[in-house]
């Protein structure tokens, strides 16, 4: 006889955590010790659910590496009591969440899949039960006492994707997540199918936590008639480390001397500037044009198809990590967690 898969399920806060008072209509935490209660059908999975919450459950708007490293606490310290973990946070910020998390937990063997809704779970209409009881679902799969999915996921309206490739794209649909670069990890029907090519390999090494981030960093978006000004201002904050700019199409960006120059000055100083595309989806080919040539040719880093999450995600770690700095360009650009192809 097999044994009892053990799940325990994290709340940190979000609309999935809230039920509507039905005196007032305000949304209130909902009580996670009670869950079984609340949604029996939980009760038919083939597993062991235990509960445990943020002390003050937050918007995800507030979340910070505060909030990043008590996750990982709470990961790491049960690690070895548990089979998977799911994660339920709300959705604004969990591509940016999840993709720390799985730069923060090295030589992860075990299922950590992220979930949340667009609607409180009590109400009519919401998807706050599907998407927690498949994820529960997901992290209790196991296949000859190995996990199907050791990794960090994201499951959202029927598809599991891997979420350092993960972008929140709608505020109001039910399908408010997409992968474009990178195909989903599993689709929900009638039965779930899992896409193996896609899934992480497992590893049976000991799981390492890295907690030290930096988050001295900053995002430029470049726009058409962008100033000399507004560039020099973001690559001049004090204290900066690290710039993602979000550039055109396959990298492209202001050919000006200005431009290149500024750009040229803080490399110099040091400053790690890693460049992405600002397209939902595709690649930054640095070199394939002449807008891009220069970049490539002054030491920008490549970002290759990585989202602007994960990109953010990789900076806290690398710098956290205190990469020495002739290694940090080619270890950015190689991909260390799936989050780049």
């Amino acid at each position: 006889m097999s044994k009892l898969i053990k799940i325990l399920l994290i709340y940190t806060g979000g609309t999935i955590g809230m039920i509507k008072d039905s005196k007032t209509g305000a949304l209130r935490a909902f009580n996670f010790d009670k869950l079984l209660s609340r949604i029996p059908e939980l009760n038919l999975l083939d597993c062991n659910i235990s509960t445990i919450s943020f002390k003050t459950p937050i918007d995800s708007s507030d979340m910070n590496t505060y909030y990043y490293g008590e996750l990982v606490d709470i990961i790491a310290n049960n690690y070895h009591n548990y089979d998977g973990f799911v994660v339920l946070s709300g959705s604004d910020t969990m591509a940016y969440t999840s993709s720390v998390i799985s730069f923060m937990l090295e030589n992860l063997s075990k299922p950590i899949i992220f979930t949340g809704s667009q609607l409180p779970i009590g109400d009519l209409r919401t998807d706050a039960k599907e998407n927690l009881i498949t994820a529960i679902q997901i992290a209790s799969f196991y296949k000859d006492n190995i996990p199907v999915v050791p990794e960090v996921a994201l499951y959202f309206e029927y598809q599991l994707y891997r979420a350092n490739r993960t972008t929140k794209i709608n505020a109001e649909h039910f399908e408010a997540f997409n992968s474009l670069n990178y195909p989903p990890l599993a689709k929900s029907g009638v039965h779930l199918n899992f896409n193996f090519d896609a899934i992480m390999p497992y590893n049976k090494k000991e799981l390492v936590v890295r907690k030290n981030l930096d988050t001295n960093i900053a995002i430029l978006k470049i726009f058409p008639g962008i100033t000399a000004t507004t560039v020099a201002s973001i690559l001049n904050i004090k204290n900066i480390k690290g710039i993602i700019i979000e550039t055109f199409g396959s990298g492209n960006a202001p050919t000006a001397a200005w431009f290149i120059d500024l750009l040229k000055k803080a490399i110099k100083k040091g400053i790690y500037i890693v460049n992405v595309t600002q397209c939902s989806g595709g690649s930054v080919n640095l070199g394939q044009y002449e807008s891009s040539s220069q970049m490539k040719n002054i030491g920008v880093i490549d970002g290759k198809d990585i989202t602007t999450e994960a990109a953010v995600a990789k900076f806290f770690y690398l710098l956290g990590a205190q990469i020495p700095k002739k290694e940090f360009k080619l270890i950015f650009e190689t991909s260390l967690r799936g989050e780049i192809s």
